[in-house]
């Protein structure tokens, strides 16, 4: 007679064994409808599997984060059977969730067309109408061999060759088709629906250019159509605003192929963007109380062998370089460089807290196939900053971070986070007694900072709790900027200390800390955030100056000359072209302020003001413009009250 323990706390008895599906049917036939799975005693599972023994069980619906992994993996094995179905010959590698979605890869002689695609997805929507069962089935490690070898499917028996002897597997069956899967699965492929084929790539078989390449179909899924049109929405919002497509367009950067692939070349408009977002960044770190660093880009191999960068992290750093006959390694983090700096003198406690910050390039190895524009690159800026302080300072210390993170972003124009709090998995380093006092100094700072967050049990580092903040975009995207990370390991492997007052020697705490993450990703969010039209104080060019005719170029050199003497940032279109293309191509170039000058503007020492959108503010007297404009750029104003 098992106890079932809800998860409002109430209890449920039953007089026999009960599937999953059952309990749910018991509880409500909403509910039901609703359920994709469940949760027993912590654990994802089936809703055929039986409830035999007294548990805590959460039923799983399709709207839950998990309900949306259970749907997107259960799509993913959809596609494989309408693949098989239509192109026997193909043989299944592996299919899992990503963001979003999921794919699946394919030994398939021939790559898929977009024609293929609207093939797979039309069976696969045969498939649903058939609303096939989903059976999960246990078999040994030779029987699931057998089976696979059987099937030709060459790549499956390579990975269960790959598993240890002895141990028993879980396969899933849908109609003829048969996949190894540890599962959960939807109950029947009539749970789904609301899916879509997106695109090919290529990928080399376990990620190895040594390997076959194999045909990689991409897929999202989601729990009822309205999600997936609002995501598709998303999808076309963001083509829209590639980063790589619009800074073409504005002439904002490049990658250049003859120096090497995720190398970012900054053009002179983008420069300027970079200038006034780094000099931003420093003054917001000046006022917080950091001092600013300048660390090398390389340094002896040996360091990165005590930082243990090259026992956990070297497939994603490059090869040494020699010189004299000794190794040196390109940086890819800037951390070993700060302890270096703090190590060249002993510390008092009275010292404590210290805060460097650093705009620092680093190096990683990064596969030429995950190189994407800005996102992801092999040299880039890091926003970086170390706190080093004692136990008792960490609260503060990540209160203080927290607001400069939330002034930092908001001046940017991101008011809306997602914010995680990692805490520590099984294999970690540090005193139970330092973890927990740190975690809940974290805890703490979040609360009185009045942020809403998630905890991510055992999703901390091994030498640290920490918290993680995704930023939502103006089309409701989310990315993974700012991160704070307590380090227990890195003062241990580098033997830091300070002096405590009572006279003994003990080991700072150091804190991690970036708010962009990198200069070049952020960069590419912010284009993509703003569509290129960035606010005036971000803009490459914040006004231009349009003659109507050649005969006021003069006049229109005058008022360019007045704002750069306030630091405007403005040009002077002096093409001999009419006065509505230099409009089109001026508004094209997403310049924030156009000021049209001819006869009327120089007798009455104006300019005719529109804003990039099309809209007339009036003739304004120079001076107005030039006020109106420093106003809003001193203070990182989107808009303003224009006066003439």
């Amino acid at each position: 007679m098992p106890d079932i323990q809800l998860p409002d706390g109430s209890h449920r008895q039953f007089p026999e064994p009960l599937s999953g599906l059952a309990l749910a049917q018991a509880i409500g036939s909403g509910l039901a409808k609703a359920a994709v799975a469940m949760r027993v005693n912590g654990r994802l599972k089936d809703l055929s599997t039986m409830l035999d023994q007294d548990a805590e069980v959460a039923i799983v619906t399709r709207e839950s984060a998990d309900g949306l992994e259970v749907i997107r993996h259960s799509a993913a094995h959809l596609m494989a059977q309408a693949v098989q179905a239509l192109y026997p010959e193909a043989q299944v590698t592996i299919g899992p969730v990503i963001a979003n979605g999921f794919y699946y890869d394919f030994a398939f002689e021939r790559g898929f067309t977009p024609e293929d695609l609207e093939a797979i997805e039309e069976q696969m929507r045969a498939l649903v109408k058939e609303n096939l069962p989903v059976h999960r089935e246990l078999l040994s490690r030779e029987g699931a061999i057998a089976l696979f070898e059987k099937m030709g499917e060459d790549y499956k028996v390579e990975i269960v060759r790959a598993i240890p002897e002895g141990e028993s597997l879980s396969l899933y069956r849908q109609g003829d088709f048969v996949d190894l899967c540890r599962g959960p699965h939807v109950p029947s492929t009539g749970s789904l629906g609301a899916f879509k084929l997106q695109r090919v790539a290529g990928a080399y078989w376990r990620g190895d250019s040594r390997n076959p390449m194999l045909q990689r179909i991409y897929g999202t899924a989601w729990a009822q159509q309205k999600d997936l049109d609002a995501y598709l929405r998303q999808l076309a919002e963001a083509e829209k605003r590639d980063h790589r497509r619009i800074g073409t367009e504005l002439d904002l950067f490049s990658i250049q192929e003859d120096a090497g692939g995720g190398l970012v070349f900054w053009h002179p408009s983008g420069a300027r963007v970079r200038r006034v977002i780094e000099d931003f960044w420093r003054s917001a770190h000046v006022e917080a109380g950091y001092e600013l660093l300048y660390t090398p880009h390389i340094a002896h191999e040996q360091l990165w062998f005590t930082s243990g960068h090259k026992d956990f992290y070297a497939e994603s750093m490059f090869d040494p370089m020699q010189d004299e006959g000794q190794p040196y390694q390109l940086k890819p983090m800037n951390c070993p460089f700060h302890i270096l700096i703090y190590k060249d003198k002993l510390h008092s406690y009275r010292d404590l807290p210290i805060r460097w910050a650093e705009l620092g390039t680093v190096y990683r190895h990064e596969m030429s196939g995950a190189l994407h524009g800005l996102m992801r690159v092999r040299g880039f800026t890091q926003d970086d900053a170390h706190v080093f302080c004692r136990p008792d300072q960490i609260e503060a210390e990540i209160l203080g971070v927290l607001a400069l993170v939330q002034k930092i972003l908001g001046t940017f124009g991101f008011s809306q986070y997602e914010i995680n709090l990692s805490t520590r998995p099984e294999h970690s380093v540090g005193s139970d007694e330092i973890w927990d006092a740190a975690t809940q100094a974290l805890r703490n700072a979040l609360g009185r900072a009045g942020l809403a967050y998630q905890v991510d049990e055992g999703g901390g580092a091994f030498y640290g709790p920490k918290i993680d903040l995704k930023i939502q975009d103006s089309i409701g995207r989310k990315w993974q900027c700012s991160t704070v990370q307590l380090d227990f390991n890195l003062p241990e492997r580098f033997a830091m200390e300070y002096v405590a007052e009572d006279g003994a020697r003990k080991v700072p705490i150091m804190v991690h800390r970036a708010i962009f993450g990198s200069i070049e990703r952020f960069f590419g969010v912010l284009i993509e955030h703003y569509e290129g039209k960035f606010p005036l104080w971000l803009a490459p060019v914040q006004a231009v100056v349009l003659p109507i005719s050649e005969h006021y170029a003069a006049y229109a050199i005058s008022v360019s000359d007045a704002l750069m003497k306030r630091g405007i940032r403005v040009e002077t279109d002096l093409r001999n072209e009419k006065i509505g293309y230099k409009i089109r191509a001026q508004t094209l170039r997403r310049v924030p302020y156009l000021l049209v000058v001819g006869e009327r503007e120089k007798a009455a020492d104006t300019v005719a003001v529109r804003d990039r959108d099309g809209q007339d503010l009036g003739a304004l007297t120079i001076d107005a413009v030039g006020i109106a404009l420093q106003k809003m750029d001193r203070e990182r104003l989107n808009t303003l009250e224009w006066q003439g």
